[in-house]
Formats: C-alpha cells, sequence, structure tokens
C-alpha cells in the first residue's frame, strides 16, 4: 500500500494525456497494412505490394511500414521489414526489433535491443520508454522508474515516451505504438 501511495504522488500526472505529435501517435494505416499481405510493402512508384527490398521506399519510409505493421500487430510482417532494413544499426532499427520482440514474448531478446539502440543514441526516448514498459508488465517497477526518470533528465518531459511510461507505471497498462 505504501509502495503504492508513494508511486502515485511521484508519478502524479501534470499535463493531460497527449500523444504529442505526429512522430509519436498512432500512425495512420497506409496500404502496406489496408491491401499488403505477409511481408510486403505498398510501393507508390509500382502501385503495388512488394517485398522490401524490391521496393522504391528509402529507410524512412521503410521505418514507417514497419511502425503500421507493428501497430497493427503485424509483428512478424515488421520484423520482415525490419530485417531488409539497410542500416540494422540505427537505432530506430534496434528500437523497433525490441519491441517486436516484446510483444511476441521475447522479453530478453526485446531488452538487449533496447539496451543496444540506447547504447547507440542515448537520447532514444522511444526505446527507454518501450524498455521501461517491458519492466511495468514483468512487474520490474524499479526499473521502470529509472527509464521514466532518465526520460526525464534527457528532456523528454510531456514527450509520448514520458506520458506513456508514466501512465504504464500509474496503471499497469502499456501502449503499442
Amino acid at each position: 500500500m505504501r509502495k503504492t501511495l508513494i508511486l502515485t504522488a511521484l508519478l502524479m500526472p501534470t499535463l493531460a494525456f497527449a500523444a504529442g505529435g505526429d512522430d509519436w501517435g498512432a500512425p495512420k494505416p497506409s496500404d502496406t497494412v489496408k491491401t499488403c499481405k505477409g511481408v510486403k510493402v505498398w510501393d507508390e512508384k509500382k502501385k503495388r505490394c512488394v517485398r522490401p527490398k524490391q521496393s522504391s521506399l528509402d529507410q524512412d519510409q521503410l521505418y514507417g511500414a514497419v511502425r503500421e505493421l507493428a501497430y497493427a500487430g503485424r509483428y512478424a510482417d515488421a520484423q520482415g521489414v525490419l530485417a531488409a532494413m539497410n542500416d540494422q544499426n540505427d537505432d530506430r532499427v534496434l528500437t523497433y526489433w525490441g519491441f517486436t520482440h516484446r510483444k511476441i514474448g521475447n522479453v530478453e531478446l526485446a531488452n538487449a535491443y533496447y539496451q543496444k539502440a540506447i547504447d547507440r543514441n542515448p537520447d532514444n526516448l522511444l526505446a527507454r520508454s518501450y524498455m521501461g514498459q517491458g519492466y511495468v508488465s514483468a512487474g520490474e517497477t524499479e526499473l521502470a522508474i529509472l527509464q521514466w526518470k532518465e526520460i526525464k533528465t534527457r528532456g523528454g518531459e510531456g514527450t509520448w515516451p514520458e506520458q506513456s511510461l508514466r501512465t504504464a507505471l500509474e496503471t499497469g497498462l502499456t501502449f503499442s505504438y
């Protein structure tokens, strides 16, 4: 009971929850999610679904497809697109490898990817938030609080990563985007 009261006081929201902008909110479904099946992405130039390596999409567009697929719960398809991306050491790619592995139950592997993303970019607030949310799901509140504090220390107070982790700490509910 005392731990709950301390946690509630520590995490008392000061801002209304908001996704914080287009980069943090749920991705708008494109034809990749609406039309393509399996590990395929919509190629606007070709006007059809293609394998990621055969597409004209650049790294940022492929990353967007990964976000859409992950948000839609198509984790294996998202991982297929991730595997096709050129820079496997990009911290965003590592973050989504972690996210998809966490969502399919590979928590240890997820944390290894999150840690690699954070090692590459200590200011990767999304990796910190997702790692913290994983800790919340696992009942490791102290580790989640450390990530939440690190997000705030790195200027992330009020951002979607900070707010979503704070909400997860308060409610036990985690987020999928």
